[in-house]
């Protein structure tokens, strides 16, 4: 059993004279303890949705979530259920989700508190545990979010966020707002702890160099539906979804080699009115009339990866599953 999954999600969200928006259109993840899933896409393809999902934030119109075999159930008023409490999450400007006028300290020892995750009195004693953990000093719990970096800061809302000793952290694009030095500070801090502490970590990020740098795994997202998944390596090595290639074309090579790439052509399609059939086969330049008419489901491919383009239905090994309805 995985530690997260999701099965068939679909988030939806609707206005009164507007047709329903499909953010999140029926996508299956699963995440083991000690992993890192990093999950990409253009901003829009419903990244944030899908993390806010994961966590409760936002309730799912169909499909199902469930965290260490326990329904993963929106957030409510109401202190959240103590088997649901070991799933976190970091959000993308760690000054927003501070409180400013509290000292640090103060703010991940009341984190440890409404987790019921240490001893009443030990607090003082766990938070600096945690400050260090995190590659900050004790004495930092004294000073006020505004006193710190951005890096600093986010190390910060990560130490919070282990305050209830987590098996699973959700990370939306944790590093968007540093600088490139902070950036890589904080990618080499996730990965030690997944590793330390044998936590699971679904990291949400638009920036494919840092999750190359990050994960075991990706998953690409376009439009709200997964595209394709693969181990790191072996999608940037042999990306099977012609998505892939544009955006891993699209990262800049850090020695000035190679060559600056064209654009994909158009725009993100509206998710409340999606293409018909393949839903990337209006920017697709490999497109043939197939795409236009049926929706690829997520094909099984050598090597444990799987990939939704009619291209590979001649490589699919073992069962299928069968052609989405076009919509």
């Amino acid at each position: 059993m995985s530690a997260l999954e999701l099965h068939d999600v679909e988030v939806e969200y609707r206005r009164t004279g507007v047709a329903p928006t499909r953010a999140v259109a029926g996508v299956s993840l699963a995440l083991e303890r000690g992993r890192i899933l990093g999950l990409v896409g253009e901003s829009g393809c419903g990244k944030s949705t899908l993390a806010k999902a994961a966590v409760g934030m936002v309730g799912v119109s169909s499909g199902s979530i469930a965290f260490e075999g326990r329904p993963v159930t929106p957030l409510r008023r109401r202190a959240r259920p103590a088997e649901l409490v070991r799933l976190q999450m970091v959000f993308q400007n760690p000054y927003s989700s501070l409180n400013p006028r509290r000292k640090i300290g103060v703010q991940v020892a009341e984190a440890i508190r409404l987790s019921r995750a240490g001893a009443r009195g030990r607090e003082r004693g766990r938070v600096a545990e945690l400050l260090e953990l995190v590659g900050l000093t004790p004495s930092a719990a004294e000073r006020f979010p505004h006193q710190f970096s951005g890096g600093q800061r986010q190390r910060i809302a990560i130490a919070r966020a282990l305050a209830a000793e987590p098996s699973v952290i959700v990370l939306d694009e944790p590093l968007s707002s540093l600088d490139a030095s902070a950036q890589a500070q904080v990618a080499n801090l996730l990965v030690g702890l997944a590793q330390q502490l044998d936590l699971g970590l679904l990291l949400i990020s638009h920036d494919l160099a840092i999750v190359r740098h990050v994960a075991d795994e990706v998953a690409v997202m376009y439009l709200g539906k997964i595209v394709e998944q693969a181990a790191t390596e072996a999608l940037w090595r042999d990306p099977q979804h012609p998505y892939s290639m544009a955006l891993i074309n699209a990262v800049p090579h850090a020695d000035g080699t190679g060559f600056l790439p064209d654009g994909l052509a158009g725009e993100v399609p509206d998710p409340a009115n999606p293409p018909s059939g393949c839903r990337f086969h209006p920017r697709c330049p490999y497109a043939f009339d197939r795409c236009g008419t049926g929706s690829p489901p997520l094909l099984a491919l050598p090597g444990e990866r799987t990939a939704a383009c009619w291209l590979r239905e001649q490589e699919a090994v073992g069962p299928q599953p069968e052609a989405e309805a076009v919509p």
